[in-house]
């Protein structure tokens, strides 16, 4: 498939708000974060959703018709999505709001916005787990990679945060950093393993209905390129996807494990991790669009 950037963006930004945010939660339920530091991960939380919200309507032709994507969502889990992400975020704006004020029905709202930032990751993933026809997407390790990576951006990113503002808290957050950092390597990794086993399901037979054993395919059946040649296919070299799938195992897993590692001594490193991880995860996003090979290219194979 083509990765499109928007929504590349929307979900490495708010996979990180949800992970940061459900430590925020975690911490205020323990009594361990002052409540300015909570204040603080809210807002970042509103930031990195609202930017993820915004590069999602660079996904759509007519950006005005937008909100009929909420209509189907009884059998879509893209318009669930659409309708999950708004009460995240404006869970955690209340929630942000109430600890400001000083309101009451704080702890409320943190539920909600856990709820909703469950059922968010599960919505988000299922988009694609639920296509049987990209194998590559129809895993379990779909959804147990989403929730894993926005997760561990999202500590990583806690702990930069409370390096800045609650010292006694990074430490912590390192140690959770790491523990879902290699869990989300350990997890990816396996998917990895599984998708170079994969073979097409269909073929040149099956698809035209000719049981002859030797098909060969001369022309795509165009002049020039088309909407089929150019959405459902990277157009990339395979050196471009092998050095992709390098650089993001060491991006979002094995360098930020090592700068997480050193802060312990260099708490000036977090924030550094956190942009390596993020860049990381940017290349692995773009890797498992990337990856996913539609059944249309056996057809198009001289595009493909």
């Amino acid at each position: 498939m083509k990765p499109a950037f928007s929504v590349i963006f929307l979900t490495t930004l708010i996979g990180a708000a949800q992970g940061l945010f459900l430590l925020l939660v975690g911490s205020q339920a323990l009594g361990l974060a002052h409540t300015e530091f909570l204040i603080l991960g809210g807002v970042v939380c509103l930031v990195l959703a609202a930017l993820g919200l915004f590069a999602s309507f660079f996904h759509l032709g007519h950006p005005e018709r937008a909100w009929r994507a909420a209509t189907m969502w009884r059998t879509s889990w893209l318009s669930r999505e659409v309708i999950a992400l708004p009460v995240f975020m404006g869970s955690v704006l209340c929630w942000t709001a109430s600890l400001a004020m000083g309101w009451p029905g704080a702890a409320v709202w943190a539920l909600l916005g856990a709820l909703a930032c469950v059922v968010l990751f599960l919505c988000t993933a299922m988009i694609y787990a639920s296509l049987k026809f990209l194998q590559e997407w129809a895993s379990a390790y779909t959804l147990v990679n989403y929730v894993l990576l926005g997760c561990a951006s999202g500590a990583t990113l806690a702990a930069a945060l409370a390096a800045l503002r609650q010292a006694e808290l990074a430490p912590p957050y390192v140690l959770i950093a790491i523990t879902l950092t290699v869990a989300g390597a350990v997890s990816r990794s396996l998917s990895l393993r599984r998708n170079a086993r994969l073979r097409p399901r269909s073929t040149l037979q099956t698809a035209i209905g000719i049981r002859h054993p030797h098909i060969v395919q001369i022309a795509t059946g165009f002049l020039g390129g088309s909407f089929n040649t150019r959405e459902f296919f990277h157009g990339q070299p395979q050196a471009v996807m092998v050095l992709a799938r390098n650089g993001f195992l060491v991006l979002a897993f094995a360098l930020p494990l090592l700068l997480l590692a050193l802060s312990i001594s260099y708490p000036m490193l977090l924030p550094v991790a956190f942009v390596v991880q993020y860049l990381g995860l940017l290349l692995e996003r773009w890797f498992f669009f990337a990856q996913s090979s539609h059944p249309q290219n056996l057809y198009y194979q001289r595009s493909a």
